[in-house]
């Protein structure tokens, strides 16, 4: 461990005062509007937050695909859990439902605009946490090792 209680793997991006105080005027005014109560940051931090809806919509940002491409697709994500994910992102907007008119039926979900226009901020912290990994996995390695 390093002074102040910092590891050594710490890497940090320079960030000025100013860049702190932008910040800190930003929560400050989502505050103001009632972030404190039920909130559309909060939902949505909750969705992104979640085991599988990054997973799927950045999936779904490469191409639409059916229900069993998902499902195949998504490692680890039981069936129960793709309707439930797929429903939810449906519900915000985020992603299309589309019953084909096929023998069996078939159901093709696809990002519509709007979850497009999340796909850049999805995929900025996918290539974030790819990039990363490595230090984080060390960073966890260093941690555990002291605190065990």
């Amino acid at each position: 461990m390093g002074k102040e209680g910092t590891y050594s793997c710490d890497r940090h991006i320079e960030v000025t005062p100013s860049d702190i105080q932008d910040l800190n005027d930003d929560v400050d005014s989502w505050g103001a509007t009632g972030l404190n109560g039920p909130c559309t940051v909060r939902d949505l931090v909750n969705r992104i937050g979640d085991k599988w809806s990054v997973l799927v919509i950045l999936r779904l940002g490469r191409r639409p695909e059916r229900f069993r491409q998902l499902l195949r697709s998504v490692e680890g994500i039981s069936q129960r859990m793709l309707t439930v994910t797929l429903r939810s992102l449906e519900r915000d907007g985020l992603v299309n439902r589309q019953v084909l008119g096929t023998s069996p039926p078939a159901v093709e979900y696809s990002l519509t605009p709007l979850g497009f226009s999340f796909l850049s901020h999805v995929a900025g912290l996918a290539h974030w946490a790819i990039d990363h990994e490595a230090e984080i996995i060390e960073c966890r390695k260093k941690y555990d090792k002291v605190n065990s």
